[in-house]
């Protein structure tokens, strides 16, 4: 009886083994080495061979029609910015400095090349308020103003260096200023001379006695409130501005006759 079993025992291991572990290897070794085969040579299964030559062409489609697509999609990104532009009108000064500015200074001072012809440069904002050491509002009253006249918002100015005598210390905000360039600056200069500079007190025309020698000219305003943007109502006091209109003019009088050609009311020489 011994005998028997123990001839039993290592009869049946092998041949689970040999029905089961080789008989799954060839099958897997004989499937990897028929794909191979069958990806050198060309050759492919039955059920393989109308599909492989198709991602060939699809990917061709995608690489040729990846272009006209982003160029849709640019050119429809470009359409909605190009009518949100035309509603915004374009600076009138502009126009009139193309059209009419040009021509009258290169008749008038011999300009050769347009290019020669001065032109407006930047138009700078300032408002200094040493109130601001005292009264802590103050800065965001002037802030406030300078943002609705210009549509920008404005830089705080500091103190350089400490002053005893002004109890200044470095560092202090003791002003505010904005720099307009640009479509801003045409719109502002539009307004400023046609609707603010008409509505100050007994006005009878700007001295020509701001300009520096080099084309800039600088003048001084007393009340904010002659721009309509400002509400009379919601101001805490009355606070004067500096305004200075750079100009690319080589001297004043040529600075004097651009500044006439867009509308600026300079009182007449005697």
């Amino acid at each position: 009886m011994l005998d028997s079993e123990q001839v039993q025992e290592p009869a049946g291991e092998p041949e689970e083994t040999t029905q089961e572990n080789p008989l799954g290897e060839e099958t897997a070794d004989q499937v990897e080495v028929s794909s191979s085969e069958a990806t050198q040579d060309g050759a492919a299964p039955d059920g393989q061979s109308e599909e492989a030559p198709k991602p060939a062409p699809r990917r061709q489609r995608a690489a040729a029609g990846t272009r006209p697509a982003r160029s849709r999609r640019a050119a429809a990104q470009e359409e909605p910015a190009e009518e949100g532009d035309s509603n915004v009108p374009a600076p009138r000064l502009r126009d009139m400095y193309r059209n009419e500015i040009i021509p009258n200074m290169m008749r008038e001072f011999g300009f050769e090349n347009p290019m020669e012809v001065p032109r407006v440069q930047k138009i700078v904002l300032n408002i200094g308020l040493g109130e601001a050491l005292t009264n802590g509002r103050a800065m965001e009253s002037a802030v406030g103003d300078l943002s609705a006249i210009t549509g920008q918002k404005p830089v705080v100015t500091r103190a350089r260096k400490s002053i005893a005598g002004f109890k200044l210390r470095e560092g202090n905000p003791i002003g505010t200023s904005v720099t307009l360039r640009g479509g801003r600056m045409y719109h502002f200069l539009d307004r400023f001379i046609n609707t603010a500079l008409p509505r100050i007190r007994d006005f009878r025309g700007l001295p020509r006695r701001g300009f520096d020698g080099r084309g800039n000219f600088t003048m001084g305003i007393r009340e904010q409130i002659i721009f309509p943007e400002i509400d009379y109502n919601q101001i805490d006091r009355l606070r004067g501005l500096q305004v200075t209109i750079t100009t690319s003019a080589r001297n004043d009088s040529e600075a004097v006759r651009l500044l006439e050609l867009y509308g600026m009311p300079f009182v007449k020489e005697t």
